[in-house]
């Protein structure tokens, strides 16, 4: 289990020098969110239907009685059916989208399964990418299914039809098992991957300890050389000094110390990095006291 989960580590540091340590999401769970998400997807179309069919009942409209297009129960009844036609069009469509978009990257069966959407590299997820990474899921998956129910439906001659649309959906079913991040083709295209949610919370790494006093660090920061950073990149720095990971201090400590201005003596990184930490979490711990809080770095 140890080493599955070691293949799917991976590390980006940003150009402040941030090291972001993540774990890609398996296959399995990806799976199991999107076949969670079609579920509830053909339970809300479902549900509108039957919810339209009653309606419908409820205001007394009868097909077998409509007599003319021109009247009142027609025109009703014409309503109800655009309103099923734009639920419909909108579950099939708007759902991944919706739910991507919003601040947690996330469909309803991505946060059962504690993954999410995120940009590769270190930029944030936008919403070309998330557009771009759902348009081609439609020909993925949406599309080839379309194009079997079809041959099926019009019968024994279009064998080769059916048998077509079966290797076209294969090959995209199968693209996340042959490269090691296991990207779908539109992960490919859009620059997305998945990857597991953290499970610990923030709040937790802000209450590990007593903070330690400046004046006991090998380097003093001033408060606006702390205030580059937030809450985020204080958890992100607290994983990281605990992996350990000698590269990635290196790297961070450069980029720390370019953004704020301040060197560091020769293979010094992991004080200056902890002495960073232990200063800006204090700092943060106060500003939380006092009804302040610095989400992360882009927050005022």
């Amino acid at each position: 289990m140890r080493t599955r989960m070691r293949t799917r580590n991976r590390t980006v540091i940003t150009p402040e020098g941030v090291a972001l340590p993540f774990v890609l999401a398996s296959r399995g769970a990806r799976a199991a969110a999107l076949l969670l998400d079609l579920a509830m997807i053909g339970a809300a179309m479902i549900a509108t239907t039957l919810t339209l069919i009653w309606i419908a009942g409820g205001i007394g409209i009868q097909v077998a009685e409509i007599e003319t297009a021109a009247s009142p129960k027609a025109r009703a009844l014409q309503a109800l059916v655009i309103i099923w036609i734009i639920a419909m069009f909108l579950f099939r469509n708007a759902w991944f989208l919706f739910f991507e978009l919003g601040p947690r990257g996330a469909t309803p069966g991505k946060r059962i399964t504690g993954i999410r959407v995120a940009a590769r590299g270190t930029e944030r997820l936008t919403t070309e990418a998330v557009i771009a990474r759902n348009i081609v899921r439609d020909i993925e998956l949406f599309m080839p299914m379309v194009f079997i129910g079809g041959a099926f439906a019009a019968g024994s001659d279009t064998d080769l039809a059916s048998w077509a649309g079966a290797v076209w959906f294969a090959i995209f079913v199968l693209f996340p098992f042959f490269n090691r991040d296991a990207l779908r083709c539109g992960d490919v295209i859009a620059g997305t991957w998945v990857v597991e949610v953290p499970r610990r919370k923030l709040g937790e790494a802000l209450s590990v300890s007593a903070p330690v006093a400046a004046a006991d660090q090998a380097f003093t920061f001033t408060p606006e050389e702390l205030a580059v950073y937030g809450e985020f990149e204080l958890q992100t720095l607290e994983r990281m000094l605990r992996d350990g990971r000698g590269p990635a201090l290196d790297d961070v400590a450069d980029a720390i110390s370019r953004k704020i201005g301040r060197p560091y003596p020769y293979r010094a990184e992991r004080v200056f990095l902890e002495s960073y930490y232990l200063q800006l979490r204090a700092q943060l711990e106060q500003g939380l006291r006092l009804g302040r809080r610095k989400a992360d770095k882009h927050a005022a």
